[in-house]
């Protein structure tokens, strides 16, 4: 059996969220009568209390452009499913004005469950409503066969909600990996490296845990957390592109994240990136081409150069240590992965030409230099991008990547829809 990454033990790690930013009346625009779903026009209640939070329910009114009698409906479903409560009572300025009593999401009832299944290993985590991971559990994988690796996920999730979910309801479970998910059918299209093809995740995890299951690609699941707990910048629109063993990306606009009519947006692993940066040589890729993405700078390419310069490594996080322990050769190999991302970054740029460009990568996030020669390359190389520096930024969850991913399926349809079937939630009210 193939060596895989050693499980870390279970950890209460907080994902960084972003600080709500008071909100002035002036500064509210005044948004135009809009006609939404009643489901929907919950989830954008329950998004500006998110955002905003603690907030006075006339706030939300204007930032939703909801009525706000309708505000105040939705508020109370919102209360009694236990997803805000009340903070405490305010006044206005200087004691003027009536007292109001604003609301704020509750992190004290409910959570939600996230499984990431990477090719070695699958993840597994506890996520409160804000987005900070209260535990997670990595395991490698005994057997790539979907059967064993879904039924093992199953098993494993009663023991962490035992552990650490403090009495706290689990809401449902969220499913994250790469290549290509269908979230409406709830199955994985096609994941080459784990040899799966049409499996129907949702289907064998609801029977098994008996939760709503949501399941999504994970670039477009650490794309939808950036909108909900990241910077403010990745609203309007964005990349992001994951760069691990799998590689691939997202693409947001609007508060939307593109999914493709064949579920397949964000399939950019064998964008040519090539020749090798130094050399002159381009890796051939199992697709037959040379010097694609994923032959360049994903895990096993980096694995297969590190043994050729007398590194040896069993596992990728083995590699990262000795980078981060300022081994030469391997942080060598670190910002030789950053020329090839940042390569890919000025295609990105120049095809969507976003606002913001996240890169999920743990060299990027974690060794300086390399966001430095990431930025440096695709500032050259793009024709669009005049300021790398502020259009070029690393995720926001490092260290908390996988467990963030599959939890952040779960919380975003859980925003999206609060009224949809939830049935912890609904049947407390």
């Amino acid at each position: 059996m193939p060596s895989v990454d050693r499980p870390p033990a279970p950890a209460r790690r907080p994902v960084p969220v972003r600080r709500p930013t008071p909100v002035r009346r002036s500064d509210i625009p005044a948004a135009g009568p809009q006609r939404r779903a009643a489901g929907a026009a919950t989830g954008a209640v329950l998004s500006a209390i998110l955002d905003h939070g603690p907030v006075a329910r006339s706030t939300v009114a204007r930032l939703t452009g909801l009525s706000p009698a309708s505000v105040t409906g939705h508020t109370r479903q919102l209360l009694a499913r236990g997803l805000i409560r009340e903070a405490a009572e305010t006044a206005g300025p200087r004691g003027l004005g009536r007292p109001h009593i604003p609301v704020e999401i509750d992190t004290g009832q409910c959570l939600v469950a996230g499984a990431h299944i990477a090719v070695a290993h699958s993840t597994l985590s506890l996520m409160d409503l804000r987005g900070r991971i209260v535990a997670e559990d990595r395991q490698p994988h005994r057997d790539t066969d979907p059967r064993p690796v879904l039924r093992a996920l199953a098993a494993r999730l009663p023991r962490l909600v035992a552990a650490h979910a403090g009495g706290r309801t689990v809401l449902g479970l969220g499913v994250a990996t790469g290549n290509r998910v269908d979230p409406a059918a709830g199955t994985i299209v096609h994941h080459p490296q784990l040899g799966w093809r049409d499996v129907p995740v949702r289907e064998h995890l609801a029977a098994a845990t008996g939760l709503p299951v949501h399941v999504d690609s994970h670039a477009r699941a650490l794309a939808r957390a950036e909108q909900m707990f990241g910077e403010v910048t990745t609203r309007t629109s964005a990349v992001l592109l994951f760069v691990g063993a799998v590689i691939d990306a997202a693409f947001t606009s609007a508060g939307t994240v593109h999914l493709g009519p064949r579920a397949g947006a964000g399939s950019v692993a064998h964008l040519p990136v090539g020749p090798d940066c130094g050399t002159g040589a381009a890796a051939v890729c199992a697709c037959g081409r040379p010097g694609c993405l994923h032959s360049m700078a994903s895990e096993s390419a980096l694995l297969r150069r590190a043994a050729e310069q007398g590194l040896h490594v069993r596992v990728f996080s083995e590699l990262l240590d000795l980078a981060l322990a300022g081994e030469p050769r391997a942080r060598e190999l670190f910002r030789r992965r950053a020329r090839y991302v940042g390569r890919a970054a000025a295609l990105l740029l120049d095809t969507f030409d976003p606002e913001i460009l996240v890169v999920a990568e743990p060299g990027v996030a974690r060794l300086p230099e390399c966001l430095a020669v990431l930025r440096a390359e695709a500032g050259e190389r793009s024709l669009v991008c005049d300021d790398p520096e502020r259009a070029v930024v690393p995720g926001s969850f490092t260290g908390s990547v996988l467990a963030t991913a599959g939890g952040a399926v779960a919380l975003g349809a859980l925003y999206a829809d609060p009224l949809g079937p939830w049935p912890a939630v609904t049947a407390a009210c």
